[in-house]
């Protein structure tokens, strides 16, 4: 099992941005992508919808012989992690309590903003997962759904860019949170112009906390390829016309070896 890669999936191809950095913390590990492009968003879908798409990711991975499975997905994460868990013989994390472990690490005040999209901050998810911390931070959920096609745009420093993270920033600024945990793939692209409006507070990229969490993990389960070569195959379920461009946006690095699949429902 050890030389198996990892695998990791998302709705779409956001998730890449923790694939970069789990190929930062883990260099030698090789790692398999499934990106659900066919059926995102998946914010906008039922949460059976979701569980179900969820556990034929995870399944495909493991036929592609993942030896741990990443849920790169916030809305999978959301509501489906405990039944892929059960459902799958392979150990699985998804991205919410890395980010919550570390943003309670460094508060200070113990005022915490969290930013993600729609379903992830409405679900309660990450209420749910301080909560199981026993904290007595207040938590204070920011949905910032244009993010997302803003990032996807490319409007990284645009003007509108920076009016519309005002508009959604400024309200946790004037809570005087001191700590801002980035809940969605898409929005470390956009940590600039967040850092420009929120000043000197700490934050959070969810994305480099499942990398540490990842490598914490294979560790503790003696699942560590030393030796590997640090192969990236990449699966997508439809390639958009602007796939690869905004692909490695995400990845910081040329898309090489990519492919489309199909699923059961996709």
């Amino acid at each position: 099992m050890n030389k198996n890669p990892i695998g990791v999936f998302d709705s779409g191809i956001g998730g890449l941005t923790v694939v970069k950095e789990i190929r930062k913390i883990l260099p030698d590990e090789d790692i398999v992508y499934l990106g659900d492009t066919a059926r995102l968003p998946y914010g906008t879908k039922s949460v059976d919808a979701i569980m179900q798409f969820s556990i034929e990711n995870a399944e495909f991975l493991i036929s592609r012989g993942a030896k741990f499975i990443v849920i790169a997905c916030y809305s999978s994460t959301s509501v489906a992690l405990d039944v892929v868990q059960k459902k799958c013989s392979v150990p699985i994390i998804g991205v919410i309590k890395p980010g919550v472990e570390q943003a309670l690490a460094i508060t200070k005040t113990g005022r915490i903003g969290v930013i993600g999209t729609s379903l992830t901050i409405y679900s309660g998810a990450y209420e749910k997962a301080f909560k199981e911390f026993n904290t007595r931070c207040e938590i204070l959920g920011r949905a910032c759904p244009l993010f997302v096609p803003l990032v996807e745009e490319g409007w990284l420093d645009h003007q509108a860019t920076e009016l519309i993270a005002q508009a959604y920033l400024q309200p946790l600024k004037e809570d005087n949170i001191d700590t801002l945990l980035l809940g969605c793939t898409h929005f470390p692209l956009l940590m600039p112009v967040i850092k420009k409006i929120m000043g000197d507070i700490h934050y959070v990229d969810a994305s480099v906390e499942v990398g540490r969490e990842l490598a914490q993990q294979l560790k503790e389960n003696k699942l560590e390829n030393p030796r590997g070569l640090g192969n990236l195959s990449i699966y997508l379920t439809d390639l958009s016309m602007n796939f690869k461009e905004i692909g490695e946006r995400f990845l910081a690095e040329p898309m090489r070896n990519f492919s489309r699949i199909s699923l059961k429902g996709a």
